[in-house]
């Protein structure tokens, strides 16, 4: 996968998602070392023609602030640590409007990001074995609920880091 539409936030959240992570590096817990965000699609390519039509879309939205508050993690080989945010109805309306444009326009969509599969978070640690997964949790818990204000969405190019912001917010 190569390009992933991603939700920034403010200097604050990123702060407190950064207390987060460091107080993770402190037990030892490798965190992932990029910008803090929550991917809204993830495929391997969005066309600039696409990027424009998102935009568009995306400029006419209201999207919401986050509250990120369940720490947890995802079954498969990649075990992780995240925090995870409370869906409500305004976040799924974005969520929806996102697939509705990317629809039939992009290369290799991922399915764990489809709307009814997507689970909208903020990885905080990757590519942990059972130890380091437990040490993270016992952590970090109980989590303090973080309210996320996004301040831009941007395509990421995953391989490279690049990123294109689409729209600012707030």
């Amino acid at each position: 996968m190569a390009d992933a539409l991603v939700c920034h936030f403010d200097e604050k959240t990123e702060s407190q998602i950064q207390d987060l992570r460091e107080r993770l590096v402190t037990a030892g817990i490798p965190t992932a070392g990029t910008r803090p965000g929550v991917t809204l699609a993830l495929a391997g390519g969005i066309p600039d023609r696409t990027r424009a039509a998102l935009r568009s879309d995306l400029e006419l939205l209201s999207v919401p602030d986050l509250w990120l508050h369940t720490l947890g993690t995802v079954p498969g080989d990649e075990r992780m640590l995240l925090l995870s945010a409370v869906v409500d109805t305004e976040l799924l309306a974005v969520h929806s409007a996102v697939h509705d444009v990317l629809a039939g326009k992009v290369k290799n969509p991922s399915a764990y990001y489809f709307p009814g599969a997507w689970i909208p978070c903020c990885v905080l640690a990757k590519n942990l074995d059972d130890d380091q997964l437990a040490t993270g949790f016992a952590t970090l818990l109980p989590p303090e609920p973080v309210r996320a204000a996004v301040r831009e969405l941007a395509v990421l190019d995953t391989r490279t880091g690049e990123s294109d912001t689409l729209v600012r917010t707030g």
